[in-house]
């Protein structure tokens, strides 16, 4: 019996996917516990359509994610630290902070999640956060840090 996965089966298959199995696995298993359903020509026909769906979805997220790291390159956000003599701060500035900063000065609201720092920010100059919008698309803010007077 041909079935179609509604979640992902440990050594069958994943969710989606159309595996053929026993009749009685079939029944007393996968349709019971409603982790697939029957593949008939509906039920096909339903899956194609949600797969072009998905990959519909997926390609106005990846426009959405080129279009606002477009937007991104070439904007900086301006943070303010106390700091000592040489330039050292006497903290650091976080993604959390970059975040607030971007959703304040430039009106983006980021995930801090998303921005890549390696350690904090614990100098004043300018820096660049790679920020990851898309799995395929990755922004970089530029960061200016100053010292607080």
């Amino acid at each position: 019996m041909k079935v179609i996965l509604l979640e992902d089966v440990k050594s069958l298959g994943k969710k989606g996917e159309v595996v053929s199995v026993n009749d009685g696995y079939a029944r007393n298993f996968i349709l019971k516990k409603n982790l697939g359903i029957e593949a008939t020509s509906k039920s096909m026909n339903d899956l194609k359509l949600q797969k072009q769906n998905e990959e519909k979805v997926a390609a106005e997220n990846l426009e959405k994610a080129k279009k606002l790291g477009e937007e991104l390159e070439g904007k900086s956000v301006t943070l303010s630290i106390k700091a000592g003599s040489g330039g050292r701060a006497f903290g650091s500035v976080s993604t959390k902070e970059i975040s607030a900063a971007a959703k304040e000065q430039l009106g983006y609201d980021l995930d801090k999640k998303k921005m890549h720092l390696n350690e904090p920010i614990k100098s004043i100059g300018t820096f660049h956060v790679p920020i990851k919008l898309h799995p395929k698309v990755t922004a970089e803010l530029k960061v200016i840090v100053k010292e607080q007077s």
